[in-house]
């Protein structure tokens, strides 16, 4: 906040450490998730489970699943988001594939992955709003189709996580898929006690 009251601007290096800091913590958390065996929403989930069925990278599936939803940004949002989003992206996905190499986990149970993958995914999410940017995908897709057909952004995105979540059965045990919906819970509602306007004002 500034001193006379209005919303302070971020820095290009408040941008650049937030952004930094942003991809670290998700991609922690996505780590998480997957030495649990579990599942994401969104594009982050739709990347999750080909990796696990293909044996693919996460951070390769993650950032080519989201060079389509692009245009759409630089449409809705403009050219500084979209290019923010597309390092956040890439940035995470990276690190989501090169954290395991770095720091092994030994044991996971499913309840620690579900809380605290989310938690950290929630926070990374977090950070990455505030600071003009996400985490690309989904997202944006259920912004444009509210602002053009009225359709509801959050039944939009809840209709396509159940959609994954049922299909993800056909590929992993129901009981990790029970273990998801609880990180997808704990996730979101990290999103919704600390994403609230008035509460944070730094652009």
């Amino acid at each position: 906040m500034s001193i006379d009251g209005r919303p302070g601007r971020h820095s290009a290096v408040e941008d650049a450490q937030g952004l930094i800091g942003a991809a670290l913590v998700a991609a922690v958390g996505i780590a998480v998730f997957s030495a649990g065996g579990l599942m994401l929403g969104g594009m982050a989930g739709v990347a999750l489970l080909l990796h696990y069925v293909t044996g693919m990278g996460f951070g390769v599936l993650f950032t080519l699943l989201n060079l389509p939803f692009y245009w759409l940004a630089v449409r809705r949002m403009g050219w500084t988001f979209t290019l923010k989003t597309c390092f956040g992206v890439a940035a995470c996905g990276a690190l989501a594939d090169l954290l395991p190499r770095w720091a092994s986990y030994q044991q996971v149970t499913p309840l620690y992955s579900a809380v605290v993958g989310g938690m950290l995914t929630g926070l990374g999410i977090l950070m990455f709003i505030r600071h003009r940017a996400s985490l690309g995908g989904l997202n944006i897709l259920a912004l444009f189709l509210q602002e053009r057909r009225g359709w509801s952004a959050g039944k939009l995105q809840m209709a396509f996580d159940i959609t994954l979540m049922a299909i993800a059965l056909l590929a992993i045990e129901p009981s990790r898929v029970f273990y998801s919906v609880i990180g997808a819970i704990v996730l979101n509602m990290v999103l919704l006690f600390n994403h609230r306007p008035g509460r944070y004002t730094g652009m």
